[in-house]
């Protein structure tokens, strides 16, 4: 008997390589889902009491209709937000590109994606109406157009949603032509983008400590989306009979799907520290209860995703039947993907009545008007003792600094273990830059940056001048482009491969150029603290993370231009290089001076707010963040300087080495000089040529000689 063929399988062995059950159970599976997840959101309604609230005669009340269709509506919402966002994921990340072109199923899903933001438009327009009419107190059908148009326009909740409509209908509408890899991408990144804005209107921006809550939730959702709505599509895919690589999906979506859940579990206990006062509130109020639900589905889908890990992908092994070396198993994959997605949207329904369900009041029953804008009370005298002991939990920095030296440490332990050398320095400047965000960041400095406009000064001036230049001194773009391993198909795009493209793209290229980079640099204080801009974002703290994300990118591109390591658009000439540092520095000195010579205190509707009993003069401490602005401009111009000496220096000996390879191969001592006869020659040969005259070829010397 001959032996079996070399991809044959025994059907004790791989009794799951069977063929896809197609989609003839997609409908069952979303009715479940659908009921599920009804249940679940009626369940958590009703333990929170959002749908019995007490109505006092005499007062206006929305209603039973308003109590019930705004959770459904917002349950609507987001289910149709997390099919958008897996959709697009599943066509841009998880299934693979062609020189940057989508395949035709990638294609097909971007456009299911633009379907799903349609609904996930009307759905926002409806919870819109739902949330006006519930604001006013009135029923539905009593609410006019107009009176649903003011909400929008003037209230927080409002003015979310009417972002989340534009973009998610900006979606439908440009994802039916979008056919390239960079295309879907930008449509997943506003589908992101779109999620956030609800989130930072609710129970978040009003509790305690607004940089955990608000970043917190915000970083909840978005890992969520990515997690519930690629494990959703990908379930889908593999029920698919022409599926395309169901397994590379799958394997793809597994490293992804790990990254969300810990971002889930991160976000998630930020946020319920941001709004839980003590134990008690976990156990003893509706709102506590209700976390406790959400911690143990979130626990039964860690557990469901360890044996995903262990006994069905890795059973996705190289295999000769697999066209890119993988074998499928997709009866032992549906059969965990499906109980997931079920207990998922059982999660979905459970966090929109946690959204409906009011959190426990605070243990102080005095309100601080101060802490109600900063998120804390008025610290006591500023003292070097203060400083080191008054940190700040902001959750965005703090993923900032923990994921970024991860991915460079990490980097830089791969090069050393295939036998690759990664400079010392390099790596010693990058972890200092992460050290001044969280000495400015999140230390006591934070916490007085935030009532003296002195600390502030500081704050700004280290994110903007000292930050930037010791993490572009650490070359983390070379590092990545060294580390990160190239897309295991030809033509796909990986981290790599993205990376290549941005560096390559126009946007890089407009916002490197020097006409660009530097003056965003230079005159973005002015626009800021000249303006009323600054008492606006100080105001909110939405506002003060956007200045510092601003400094530090702002600051980042410049000196990515002067003293940069990294590959970038173009290279300019050292001298050019040092007299634009010149030229900035100069405006930064005159910016410092400018604050100093402001005859009345700057930004009053903010800093006017707060009683400071140990600061009598908020004058005196302008004109001190002033002579601050003015005294660190010179500590940046020293370190470039010295950088750029350096880099001076090691550019002249490289030249020098390029020299004397050449005469070594029978050129004279000077490059340029042999280039530019050879360049002379050339013309003298081709004038001769045009003259008429017999003019021999210019021989061409053996490369084998070198």
């Amino acid at each position: 008997m001959a032996p079996p063929a070399q991809n044959d399988t025994s059907p004790k062995e791989h009794q799951d390589l069977d063929p896809a059950p197609g989609t003839a159970n997609v409908p069952l599976y979303s009715l479940a889902a659908a009921l599920v997840c009804t249940i679940a959101l009626g369940a958590t309604l009703i333990l929170g009491g959002s749908v019995f609230a007490q109505v006092i005669p005499g007062l206006p009340d929305a209603g039973e209709a308003v109590r019930w269709g705004m959770p459904i509506a917002r349950t609507v919402m987001d289910t149709a937000a997390v099919l958008t966002i897996g959709l697009l994921l599943m066509a841009v990340v998880l299934l693979a590109s062609k020189k940057g072109r989508l395949s035709p199923q990638a294609t097909g899903y971007v456009r299911g994606a633009t379907w799903a933001a349609l609904a996930w438009t009307l759905s926002a327009v409806a919870t819109l109406y739902f949330q006006a009419s519930e604001f006013l107190a009135k029923p539905m059908g009593q609410v006019s157009i107009d009176e649903v148009t003011a909400y929008a326009g003037s209230v927080s909740a409002g003015i979310s949603l009417m972002f989340v409509i534009l973009i998610t209908t900006g979606i439908a509408l440009f994802g039916r032509t979008t056919t390239t890899a960079t295309g879907g991408l930008w449509l997943l990144v506003a589908a992101l983008v779109a999620v956030t804005p609800p989130a930072l209107t609710g129970h978040s921006a009003s509790s305690g400590a607004h940089e955990l809550a608000v970043t917190g939730l915000a970083l909840h959702l978005i890992s969520i989306c990515v997690w519930v709505g690629g494990l959703a599509v990908v379930t889908y895919h593999a029920m698919r009979r022409d599926g395309q690589e169901p397994a590379v999906a799958a394997h793809r979506f597994s490293r992804l799907a790990l990254w969300a859940y810990v971002g889930v579990a991160i976000s998630g206990a930020a946020s319920a520290l941001a709004r839980l006062y003590s134990l008690d509130d976990l156990f003893g109020t509706e709102y506590g209860l209700i976390i406790v639900v959400k911690v143990v589905l979130f626990a039964v889908l860690g557990v469901f995703g360890y044996l995903h890990r262990s006994r069905v992908l890795v059973r996705i092994d190289a295999a000769p039947a697999g066209k890119h070396g993988y074998t499928f198993r997709r009866n032992a994959f549906l059969r965990l993907a499906g109980a997931e997605v079920l207990i998922m949207a059982a999660v979905i329904g459970v966090s929109v009545g946690l959204g409906r369900t009011a959190p426990p009041p605070p243990l102080e029953s005095t309100v601080d008007p101060a802490a109600a804008i900063l998120g804390f009370p008025i610290p006591p005298a500023m003292s070097l003792e203060n400083v080191l002991t008054l940190w700040r939990p902001d959750l965005f920095f703090i993923m900032f600094v923990v994921v970024a030296g991860f991915l460079y440490l990490a980097g830089v332990r791969r090069l050393v273990q295939r036998g690759d050398k990664w400079p010392v320095g390099r790596t010693v400047a990058f972890v200092l830059g992460l050290l001044t965000i969280v000495a400015v960041q999140l230390s006591g400095f934070a916490t007085y940056a935030m009532i003296m406009f002195s600390m502030h000064m500081i704050q700004h001036m280290v994110l903007a001048m000292v930050t930037p230049i010791l993490l572009v001194l650490g070359a983390p773009v070379t590092l990545a482009l060294r580390a990160l391993r190239p897309a295991e198909q030809r033509g796909d795009r990986g981290p790599r491969e993205w990376l290549n493209a941005f560096l390559n793209s126009r946007f890089s290229q407009v916002v490197t150029h020097p006409a660009v980079a530097a003056p965003i640099f230079v005159f973005s204080p002015y626009a800021l603290y000249f303006t009323p801009l600054f008492p606006t974002l100080m105001n909110d703290h939405l506002g003060h993370l956007f200045m510092g994300v601003h400094f530090l990118v702002s600051g980042f591109l410049f000196y990515w231009v002067i003293v940069g390591i990294d590959p970038a658009p173009r290279k300019l000439p050292f001298l050019l290089r040092i007299l634009l540092l010149l030229v900035v520095m100069g405006f930064h000195a005159f910016f410092g001076i400018a604050i100093m010579e402001q005859a009345t205190p700057m930004a009053m509707q903010y800093y006017g707010q707060f009683d400071i009993p140990w600061m009598a003069d908020q004058a005196a401490d302008q004109y001190a963040g002033g002579g601050i602005a003015w005294a660190l401009g010179e500590i940046p111009t020293v370190m470039v300087m010295l950088a750029l000496v350096v880099q001076w220096s090691r550019d002249d000996e490289r030249q020098e080495r390029r020299r004397e390879r050449h005469s070594r191969r029978g050129g004279s001592d000077d490059a340029d000089m042999d280039d530019y006869n050879a360049y002379l020659a050339e013309l003298d040969r081709r004038s001769r040529a045009a003259a008429g005259e017999t003019v021999p070829e210019p021989k061409k010397e053996d490369p084998r000689q070198d």
